[in-house]
């Protein structure tokens, strides 16, 4: 049976991978990187893990349970997910993790490295918007579309472009799009792209 001290040690080598993997990607840190991180011995990073291989699955699985367990109340409520006059992907990743937290910056490198954790990943996301788009038809809240697929992977890149391209959007628009402030600012000109469109239909 493992003492508190133990299973306190073995979380926090967890998050500390977590966090370094999130700021220089997984191939760039090392056991002693993590060890020092963590306050730990290169010797109690690998009794617990066995190998940086095996921390690195181990730091995909926690991401994925965080993301497990939104996708849940997503299904349990698909309005949630809508985009538009509710939460988008990016709000209910927030409200999942606590500030400051370096899910979202592991997340990007999930994404844009191919990972197959980010392949499963994008697919769940992909996912939740078809079921969201369905639902949200069939209640009359949404307009019905021909492309129900492109349609969902519309919106889910949309929504990601918020942690994919957060440094650039930053620049842009002089306020983090995943901050409170930014995320109001970028929900209010949504909402309204989604509900009244952005061309008038006339042609000059």
């Amino acid at each position: 049976m493992r003492s508190v001290d133990d299973l306190t040690a073995r979380a926090r080598i967890r998050d500390q991978a977590l966090e370094l993997f999130a700021a220089r990607g997984a191939d760039a840190v090392s056991v002693r990187d993590i060890a020092a991180a963590a306050g730990v011995s290169h010797a109690l990073v690998l009794h617990h893990y066995g190998s940086k291989q095996r921390l690195r699955e181990v730091v995909d699985e926690y991401v994925a349970g965080v993301f497990d367990e939104m996708f849940a109340a997503v299904a349990a409520d698909p309005g949630d997910f809508s985009g538009g006059s509710s939460a988008s992907f990016a709000e209910l990743m927030l409200a999942a993790v606590p500030p400051g937290s370096p899910i979202p910056a592991y997340l990007r490198r999930l994404l844009l490295n191919g990972d197959a954790a980010g392949q499963v990943l994008f697919r769940q996301l992909f996912d939740a918007g078809v079921v969201m788009i369905e639902q949200l038809t069939a209640a009359g809240s949404m307009r019905g579309s021909a492309d129900v697929a492109v349609r969902a992977a519309f919106l889910t890149v949309n929504d990601l472009a918020m942690v994919l391209l957060r440094d650039q959007l930053t620049a842009v628009l002089g306020v983090d799009p995943l901050s409170p402030d930014g995320m109001r600012r970028w929900a209010a000109e949504v909402v309204t792209a989604y509900t009244e469109g952005v061309f008038t239909g006339e042609v000059s």
